[in-house]
Order: structure tokens, then sequence, then C-alpha cells
């Protein structure tokens, strides 16, 4: 029966992971016909910065081919994520609890829309500032000229620290909602929390002060509107909600198998 239920388990699994990589690569196929355009939006707010009359540059052979094409494809991943996450949710639905069921949706549409507008903050707002920053600190006699892979990496791991550090109202929430901690605790540790913002900043931004403050600042702004939010519009798990629920599955397991008991008898007994 254990066994029976593992590999169920296990296939559904991976018809989760193969419709995931498939959504993937449906994305991918268009996107994969305009991949140089694509890098040419993502290469402006550099390009706006570059000295007149330099450009950005290709040190190895395939990279003027192949780096869109990659781009092409993190931007397919990152289009995707709204319907990886609810793969993933249709993977454990069945193990959750109904108020958990309940504040899956919710969390499912504004972690995604909070991860791409940390993906816009920083394409928007930070790439010129850091990149006019970069060009003109540039010594006498030094030409600024980017290679594409390298400032694809660049701008990616960016875009990754942006899009998670703007979760993290997400996160206060959940660890208010399901009663790790609460709101006035907190307040409470807010001079701890701005001071890992800002090692969070150093850790995954460029070593350069402007954009260690331009992902600590937004990400200490942020704690702050999920604390406001878990004060004002939110409440700890009720435990006893939670224990009755429990109950009411272990009551219908219970029921199921003495079902299940009372069937193998029967087909003991014979007509």
């Amino acid at each position: 029966m254990v066994e029976g239920s593992l590999v169920s388990h296990l296939l559904e699994l991976r018809d989760r992971l193969l419709r995931s990589v498939l959504a993937v690569i449906i994305v991918f196929i268009p996107l994969a016909f305009i991949a140089n355009e694509l890098y040419e939006f993502l290469a402006k707010p550099l390009m706006e910065q570059l000295p007149e009359g330099t450009s950005m540059i290709a040190t190895e052979p395939h990279a003027p081919f192949f780096v869109p094409f990659k781009f092409a494809f993190a931007v397919a991943f990152a289009v995707s994520i709204p319907y990886l996450l609810y793969q993933m949710w249709a993977f454990v639905a069945p193990g959750l609890y109904r108020h958990e069921k309940r504040m899956v949706f919710p969390l499912l549409v504004s972690s995604s829309a909070l991860f791409y507008l940390g993906i816009a903050f920083s394409y928007f707002v930070v790439f010129p500032l850091i990149f006019k920053f970069f060009a003109s600190s540039a010594p006498d006699g030094v030409l600024v000229m980017t290679d594409i892979n390298s400032y694809l990496g660049f701008v990616l791991k960016l875009f990754f620290a942006f899009g998670v550090a703007f979760e993290v109202p997400i996160a206060t929430i959940v660890l208010v909602k399901i009663g790790v901690t609460t709101p006035d605790a907190l307040a409470k540790k807010r001079p701890y929390i701005i001071i890992g913002a800002f090692i969070l900043g150093m850790l995954l931004t460029p070593p350069d002060i402007f954009s260690q403050t331009m992902l600590a600042i937004p990400v200490w702004i942020l704690f702050e509107v999920g604390l406001f939010a878990s004060r004002n519009f939110f409440k700890p798990a009720n435990r006893d909600e939670e224990d009755e629920e429990e109950f009411d599955m272990d009551s219908e397991f219970e029921a199921a198998e003495n079902q299940l008991e009372s069937l193998d008898s029967r087909s003991d007994e014979g007509p």
C-alpha cells in the first residue's frame, strides 16, 4: 500500500516536471526568433552610458550567436515562473490543510508579481545608475568595452538578487501567518534586519556602495511593508482550527481503512 502510494507520487512528480520543462520550451521557441532584439534591449542601459564611439565586444567566436539565445532562454524561464509555481503547488496541495490551500493562490500571485517588480526595478532604476558610475570611474586611457557574455552573467545575477529581495514581504507575512513569529517580535529586531539587508546587498551585488545601497534600501522598505500587512491584514494561524482539521483528516483516513477492512473480510468469506 505504501509502495504503491510512493510510486504514484513519483509518477506525478515526473509528470509535473515534464510539464514544467515543456512550458519553458514552448515559451522559448518564439523568443528564439527575436533573441538578438531581446539582447539589444538588455544591453541598452549599458550602451547609453558607454563613451561615444565604443561598443560591447565578443571575446569568444561563438558568443555572438549563443549569448542572445542564453538570454532568450532565461526570459522564457522567467515568464514561465507562475506556471512552474502552480505545478509545484498542485503537487503538494493534497497534503495541505484547507486554510493553507486558501493562502497558496494569493501567495503565488503576489510572489510572482514582486519577483517581476524586482527585475523591473533593477533594470530601470539600478542599471542606469551603476553603469553610469562604472563608466565614469574608468581611469584615463582605459577604454570601456564590455564582453557580451560577461555582461549577461552580471545582469542575470542582479536580476535574481533583486527578484529574490523583493520577496521579503511574502516571507514576513508567511512567518507571521504560520505562527513562527509575531509582528511585534519582528519590529523589535528591525535594527538587525537593516544590518542584514546591507550585508545581503554586499553579498549579492557588485562591490560598490551604490548597488549595495540600491538593494539594501528596498529590502528594508519591503520588510516594513510586510510588517504592516502582517499586523493589519493577517492574523497568526489558529492552532485549534489546525487541530480540528487534522482530527477530521484522521477520521477520514480511519473510516477509509475500516471500509477496506470490511471489503477484505467479505472477500475472504466468499459467496
